[in-house]
């Protein structure tokens, strides 16, 4: 049989909640919507961290961020770790470790073409795309998001410049385009393709913006409505100042760019059409952590998933995850199976016809049976995220079995469980109810931690209670 090109498109921030087909009425979402219509949406999505560069390294490696030690976005000069509350900040690696044997590594030898086109943030040039597996690497850098803005010069080294004014997601999405029009057909590809686009700044073309000024006029959106202050930051250099969460999806100017990514989404679809290569091509669309609602101006809302970006919760972990393969897999179907990051490796190599290398992806297991319409087993997911998140999350641990979840604050050891088929927004904590079920997954969970030789943060001895402060 014929192997398949893989085209995985990878968002930044982009909430769970952020397109049509995955409940959002602000937002449009048309040809994304397609790949829903056309193909698999999974429910029950995550990303392996609530930030980016965990995350990514987690889809490259086929192994959880604590494994790797690499737990928290790369801050590359230092001047944003480690954050101190009741706790310091754990250390972590600010880099894809020596030695891994990236899912693109794996492809290549497989066969491939390995392309990556777009946003990278997983180290330094000796770590940089074509250091870790990849034949082309267009864009990808040490940045986290365009320093210099969405319009050109962009002042990315990777990436040539464009004419001044060019919009980075229309020449993200052109280099893709490129690279599959150019294909001879001799291999098949594997194209990552890493949008810069939600990530902030939040800048958009003029004529996109005007659309959702209209619409939000007309909905009677106000934006002055749509946030309000929530619980207190408890970190040292943060003490006092209050969490703004966005409670409804208004934003013209983040709608603006989710339209213009969208757009670009059709542009992607089209190319594959044209080229004879949309038959054979399996295309994954997610997002690297939940969508930005408590800080940064707080651009979406995730509700009823609770928190955003840096949090623990569910609007912070949770992502959108849309799978179609046209012959493969039912057109309209629905997936309610938890999956996570870590299983997209193991996934592509069955797609692919490859071996397993399970010593490499130990924490994914291929969800192709769930491609097909089949069962699979129940297992648990885990995160560790031993930070202080920039939008206010504090540190702590998780796991999800079947319904329910469990998070363990690293700040004091407190629990909270929640059922997530009856508590989405995690609302009442079901801790004292249920003891030995509490107990059972902390068991779980502290389990994991010591066979992935999980990091955690240390005590703050400077630390006092916000109430005891001069």
């Amino acid at each position: 049989m014929k192997k398949p090109n893989i085209l995985f498109i990878l968002l930044d921030d982009m909430g769970w909640k952020d397109l049509a087909c995955t409940g959002s009425t602000f937002y449009e979402t048309p040809n994304i919507d397609r790949l829903s219509r056309e193909g698999m949406s999974f429910t029950n999505a995550y990303a392996s961290c609530p930030v980016c560069s965990p995350s990514r390294a987690s889809f490259l490696t086929g192994k959880y961020p604590a494994r790797l030690g690499l737990t928290d976005w790369i801050d590359m000069d230092g001047t944003c770790h480690p954050l101190r509350g009741r706790v310091i900040d754990a250390p972590y690696v600010k880099h894809i470790p020596e030695g891994e044997y990236t899912v693109a590594q794996a492809l290549r030898d497989g066969g491939y073409a390995a392309w990556h086109v777009g946003k990278w943030h997983l180290g330094g040039e000796a770590y940089y795309p074509d250091k870790e597996g990849f034949d082309v690497n267009i864009g990808g850098c040490s940045w986290g998001h365009p320093h210099q803005g969405y319009f050109a010069p962009y002042g990315i080294e990777t990436l040539p410049e464009g004419p001044d004014g060019e919009y980075l997601t229309d020449r993200i999405t052109d280099e893709a385009i490129r690279l599959i029009r150019s294909h001879d057909g001799e291999k098949p590809f594997f194209l990552n393709l890493c949008h810069y686009a939600v990530h902030e700044p939040i800048q958009v073309k003029p004529e996109d913006r005007e659309r959702f000024v209209r619409k939000a006029r007309e909905l009677g959106l106000d934006q002055e409505t749509a946030l309000v202050e929530g619980e207190l930051m408890h970190t040292e250099d943060k003490a006092g100042k209050r969490v703004m969460r966005r409670v409804l999806q208004s934003d013209p100017d983040y709608a603006a760019m989710i339209w213009n990514l969208d757009w670009n989404i059709g542009r992607l679809l089209h190319a594959l059409e044209e080229s004879g290569q949309a038959e054979n091509t399996v295309v994954i669309f997610t997002s690297d952590n939940g969508g930005l609602s408590t800080s940064e101006g707080s651009p979406t809302c995730n509700l009823p998933a609770r928190e955003g970006k840096g949090w623990m919760e569910e609007g912070g972990i949770r992502v959108p995850l849309l799978i179609r393969f046209p012959g493969r897999i039912k057109p309209g179907t629905r997936c309610d199976v938890p999956v996570t990051t870590t299983d997209f490796y193991p996934t592509f190599l069955e797609l692919a016809g490859l071996p397993e290398r399970k010593e490499q992806h130990c924490d994914g297991r291929s969800i192709v049976p769930l491609l097909r319409g089949e069962a699979m087993p129940e297992h648990p997911l885990f995160w560790h995220y031993p930070h202080y998140g920039n939008q206010g999350g504090v540190p702590g641990s998780s796991v999800r079995l079947g319904r329910y979840k469990l998070i363990e604050s690293l700040e004091d050891h407190s629990l909270r469980l929640y059922d997530l088929e009856t508590d989405f927004g995690e609302t009442r904590n079901l801790a004292e109810e249920k003891p030995e079920l509490a107990a059972k997954l902390l068991l779980m969970l502290h389990g994991w931690q010591r066979d992935v030789e999980a990091a955690f943060p240390s005590p703050n001895p400077e630390w006092k209670p916000l109430d005891n402060r001069e």
